[in-house]
């Protein structure tokens, strides 16, 4: 057994990672100051605190792109953020970037997201003052900062809140970028898993270049695509993906959310989805006394109260107050 101690390993990082890499004792630091580690880096405490949270917790019992699915294989926010995390982290290892940082950003990067996947984002942005939309990668940071704060890095928070690609500015550090194609390594790829299962696509029915290019396979899709954005990046100094695989990529999205995403049946959920998430919004508006305090900010004014606890809510508890507030009573 070896003893070693922080300091050793913020040296080794130094000595073993990608001149690019983030490194842990060059971190931007916290909103608060804390005391280092005996241990641990900065970066695998985020990570740590991340795996310890609730909001971390609640992922499990939020959609993915399936409402409130039937059966036991549909992923999960939860089992979403694990893969990303797993395609993050390899492609790290491959790059010698810091695999703490990434990890700690991809764990964390949906633990803003409201009930009912992107729905609950279109349903929530007529709250958002002017033509601004409310988006969960900001959420998430005001998650990890001020209603469960966990006094993370700058670097982790960054990460979070830039993780989409529609975000600007982009992440500051590569990691950050290696989040955001893992993320969407990891939804296409698992997406036409359940998209597969649920009967909403046959397999027949997927543009040909993603067979050609990726493999015949999810299995393959993944390391493909990993493997090229490890091999681009290596070869251009920056976090990228080719042309090729980018346009196949893209290709693919594109066909997820003609045939899936914006399906007459997805549709149909989202209308609910839509209707649960803003009567709820609505009534603890109304409200506020009800919305917990330990699920707000203290100051926060009423609406800003409501969204707070509504957003934090899983899809299943999402439902049952709905059905406890607004269902019809016979006696």
């Amino acid at each position: 057994m070896l003893l070693r101690e922080r300091a050793e390993r913020e040296q080794l990082e130094h000595e073993l990672l990608a001149p690019e890499a983030t490194k842990a004792d060059e971190s931007a630091g916290r909103a608060e100051h804390e005391e280092p580690d005996r241990f641990r880096t900065a970066f695998e405490r985020d990570r740590d605190r991340i795996i310890h949270s609730k909001a971390f917790r609640r992922l499990k019992h939020k959609t993915q792109v399936f409402l409130n699915p039937e059966g036991d294989h549909y992923v999960t926010r939860l089992t979403h953020t694990i893969q990303v995390t797993q395609v993050g982290r390899a492609m790290a290892m491959g790059l010698g970037l810091n695999e703490a940082l990434t990890e700690a950003i991809c764990l964390g990067h949906d633990t803003g997201h409201s009930p009912f996947g992107h729905t609950g984002e279109e349903a929530l942005s007529p709250y958002v003052e002017g033509d601004a939309e409310w988006l969960h990668s900001a959420h998430g940071v005001r998650t990890v900062s001020l209603l469960e704060p966990l006094n993370l890095t700058e670097e982790v928070l960054d990460g979070i809140r830039a993780h989409s690609w529609r975000i600007d500015p982009p992440p500051a550090t590569p990691e950050g970028y290696l989040c955001r194609f893992a993320d969407r390594i990891a939804y296409l790829t698992h997406d036409v898993a359940d998209a597969l299962r649920a009967d909403a696509i046959s397999f027949s029915d997927l543009p040909t270049s993603t067979i050609t290019t990726f493999g015949p396979s999810a299995r393959y899709w993944i390391d493909t695509m990993i493997t090229n954005v490890i091999e681009t990046s290596a070869e251009r100094g920056v976090v990228a993906m080719d042309e090729e695989h980018l346009e196949v990529m893209n290709e693919l999205r594109e066909f997820m959310f003609e045939r899936v995403y914006l399906s007459a049946e997805t549709e149909s959920q989202k209308d609910r989805a839509i209707r649960v998430i803003r009567d709820l919004v609505d009534w603890y508006t109304q409200h506020p006394e009800q919305v917990p305090n330990s699920a707000t900010a203290p100051d926060a004014e009423p609406l800003e109260r409501a969204i707070d606890y509504v957003a934090g809510m899983t899809d299943r508890y999402a439902l049952d107050r709905h059905d406890k507030l607004f269902r019809p009573t016979l006696f």
